[in-house]
């Protein structure tokens, strides 16, 4: 493996721990004696920074991963005469002669990861360096338990959601046969991080079945649950608005269903009689041209603003409805996926009391927003 491979590996492995730059090649263009790179975490992105000092002054540049790599090669290609990079494998001492030949010598690693006060690692309910099988199937860890630097934000993601049902459940010893429909389960990264909290870390019998359109999505699905040995896990070609399904559901998730698909999941929860309910919807359009407030009419005249207000009221009247229908409603934020900027999530746990008040709130709510002919409404009466 050459040092450019080196470089990159251990980034992407998350194995890169600190890396010092001495000894210019051109004083004259090159102002800093002296660079320094170690990883760091800003607002939960992991980056690498670079410390580069002068005689008096320490500048500081945050790169990502990738770009990190780029840097650290031109650095030594171009800039640095010595150079020692340590990782969690292995340290390397790199030498550059005047012609640019490039002498690498290898040591046994002298350095643990270490947390700084950008760098503080969190615990997660599925943690960093401990083997998980279906992050490792699905390349977001090795087989060592590292998460790839690239798939580092699917790996909080995962996390974050974890987090959030096993707050749902707090309290609770869910019993065997715990039933789950996923809706719109797409690639199901969280599908199957469902199925892994439940029988591995909750010790549950869970049984999960996830429903999405595209068929190459639910034949890929079913050989990855079908390799890793989840029997319980199943995938189903099919419309959320059609599915039907006899037997007891406890918990409907529903994640980035477009438009009305996540009113349709919604009363299919509320019809099942499901205890818990978390939906992420997306690209409300429904009301973006039915709601009328004329005192509002200087914001609503702008389609931006149009369409962000559409998409809150869309989810604000969406948890009126299950509170009338039960539920105890929580908007809490979620981590946006790659192809959505939503992030709201509508938690809802069932508690089978009367909420007069939420009927009357409910029924203020679209008068205010002179909202009549709703879908929710009308697929809850026909169903």
């Amino acid at each position: 493996m050459n040092i450019q491979e080196i470089i990159k590996s251990s980034l992407a492995e998350n194995k890169f721990i600190y890396g010092v730059f001495t000894t210019r090649r051109n004083k004259s263009e090159n102002p800093y004696k002296k660079i320094t790179a170690r990883p760091i975490s800003i607002k939960s992105e992991k980056m690498i920074q670079f410390e580069k000092f002068t005689d008096k002054q320490a500048f500081h540049d945050n790169f990502t991963y990738d770009r990190a790599a780029d840097e650290i090669v031109n650095l030594i290609v171009c800039e640095y005469r010595n150079i020692n990079l340590f990782t969690e494998d292995a340290d390397f001492q790199l030498v550059v002669s005047k012609k640019g030949s490039v002498k690498v010598t290898e040591k046994e690693p002298s350095r643990k990861q270490t947390e700084t006060d950008h760098n503080k690692k969190k615990q997660y309910i599925i943690n960093e360096n401990e083997p998980c099988d279906f992050l490792t199937f699905l390349g977001i860890m090795n087989k060592d338990g590292a998460v790839y630097a690239k798939k580092y934000d699917k790996f909080r993601q995962i996390n974050k959601f974890l987090e959030i049902v096993d707050d749902s459940l707090k309290g609770v010893k869910p019993e065997d046969d715990f039933m789950i429909i996923d809706f719109g389960c797409g690639k199901a990264y969280l599908t199957f991080a469902l199925y892994y909290y439940f029988y591995f870390i909750r010790k549950i019998n869970v049984k999960i079945v996830g429903l999405d359109l595209k068929e190459d999505v639910i034949e890929f699905c079913n050989k990855t649950a079908k390799n890793l040995n989840y029997e319980n896990l199943e995938f189903i070609h099919g419309d959320i608005r059609d599915f039907e399904y006899k037997s007891n559901v406890d918990m409907i998730v529903t994640l980035h269903a477009c438009d009305t698909a996540t009113d349709a999941a919604l009363v299919k929860a509320v019809k099942w009689n499901a205890d818990y309910i978390l939906s992420v919807p997306c690209c409300q359009h429904e009301f973006y041209d039915k709601i009328k407030a004329p005192d509002l009419e200087p914001m609503l005249k702008h389609g931006l603003i149009r369409e962000r207000v559409s998409s809150l009221v869309t989810d604000s009247l969406r948890s009126l409805f299950l509170e009338t229908k039960g539920y105890k409603v929580q908007l809490t934020e979620f981590i946006a996926m790659e192809h959505t900027p939503k992030n709201i999530l509508i938690r809802a746990v069932k508690t089978n009391k009367d909420n007069v008040k939420a009927e009357k709130e409910y029924e203020d709510f679209k008068k205010f927003w002179n909202l009549n002919d709703l879908f929710i409404e009308n697929y809850y009466n026909n169903r």
